[in-house]
């Protein structure tokens, strides 16, 4: 399994995000190459680097769990009616596909 590594705005290589939580540099890689497992708690810090749950880890349907994160955390400041237009553009934007 490759890991999609986003921090912010900007791709993050597996090297970066395996010294970022404390662990030698090609630790992302071995997990990816299942040459090694992570324990739980490393898990939670893996799920934290990019800012997402568990859930989102395994959740295959969500496409880029960090930036729909993002969107929905900037979608909370507005009121109904910025709501309600969003809503309505993001309908008109799937009904396109």
């Amino acid at each position: 399994m490759r890991l999609q590594l986003k921090k912010g705005d900007k791709d993050v290589s597996a090297q970066d995000m395996s010294l970022s939580i404390g662990q030698s540099k090609n630790y992302i890689n071995k997990i990816e190459g299942q040459k090694a497992y992570p324990s739980m708690d490393m898990f939670f810090n893996i799920c934290e680097y990019p800012g997402i749950t568990p859930i989102e880890f395994f959740d295959v349907d969500i496409k880029n769990p960090t930036l729909l994160n993002e969107l929905i955390a900037e979608l909370q400041g507005l009121d109904n009616e910025a709501l309600d237009c969003f809503l309505l553009l993001a309908k008109k934007l799937r009904s396109k596909k």
